[in-house]
């Protein structure tokens, strides 16, 4: 089994941050891939396997598995991956192809002082409204009453969809009590990843946010960064270009992930990521 690290991802203030383990890809099963998150007690795990260069950079394929299965995409787990790339390069400013299975992209992580912050595109976000019974089915789950939901919600996409829900304030957020059997049935019957509940931005950008994804068996992620991505792609219809949004606190890790859309012409380009640090390596 290779060494593994254990990277604390999307950190705030250089503390904090979602545990993940990262690890050079070896002849598993996917069973034995299911097991490491369990067995390190992180949410997920990030496979990487050279694959050369291209565009003159090194290139990399990415896996993410939890302990229910592999994912398609795992933003903090895409951000401990370049941590731990530019860690083993001793690079201050460190660039990379990332491939996932259904797309390539670049990658990026600068050193800050004695951290690093990575960041990357998630790639274009898909955005429709939210029609009230899914609304309904999943607040319903998260034991958010109606009352507490304050403006539009949206099913967003970059890979798989899941819904943006805001509530009033950082309390409403704090306060949810989720009943994940409830919440998995909903998700599941209108086909969503989970729900991303996040406070209205400030006028600086800043928000709070709790993802919730019982179905791939993590019930509340630290740190969400392809749903930041979302929620940067919802907020820019309204003129918010940078979002910087906090996480889990409820868990006692606190977390923050970053988003900021460019445009370009027509077209709008986001960038997602936070701080990152490769904190202990473990055998397995």
């Amino acid at each position: 089994m290779p060494e593994v690290a254990i990277v604390d991802a999307c950190q705030r203030g250089r503390r904090g941050g979602s545990p993940t383990a990262v690890l050079n890809d070896a002849p598993l099963t996917d069973e034995e891939r299911c097991r490491i998150p369990a067995e390190l007690g992180t949410s997920h795990a990030v496979f990487l396997r050279a694959t050369g260069t291209e565009h003159g950079r090194p290139s990399y394929a990415l896996r993410f598995f939890t302990v229910a299965g592999e994912l398609p995409a795992c933003g903090h787990g895409t951000v401990a991956a370049l941590a731990l790339l530019a860690e083993r390069e001793g690079a201050d400013d460190y660039r990379a192809v990332l491939r996932t299975a259904h797309r390539s992209f670049d990658g990026r992580a600068v050193r800050d002082g004695d951290g690093l912050t990575a960041s990357f595109d998630p790639g274009p976000v898909s955005l429709r409204h939210a029609p009230g019974p899914e609304v309904e089915a999943v607040a319903g789950g998260i034991g958010l009453p109606g009352e507490a939901v304050a403006g539009d919600a949206w099913v967003a996409s970059n890979g798989r969809p899941r819904l943006l829900l805001p509530v009033r304030s950082r309390a409403v957020l704090a306060d949810l009590a989720p009943d994940f059997t409830l919440l998995r049935a909903a998700c599941d019957r209108y086909g969503l990843l989970g729900c991303y509940v996040h406070s209205l931005p400030d006028r600086h950008g800043r928000a709070a946010a709790r993802m919730f994804v019982p179905s791939i068996g993590v019930p509340e992620d630290i740190a969400n960064a392809n749903g930041t991505a979302c929620l940067a792609a919802a907020a820019a219809g309204s003129g918010t270009d940078h979002l910087t949004v906090d996480m889990g606190d409820h868990l006692g890790c606190p977390a923050t992930v970053t988003a900021t859309v460019r445009h370009q012409g027509l077209q709008r380009r986001i960038l997602v990521g936070g701080q990152a640090a490769v904190t202990r390596t473990v055998g397995c």
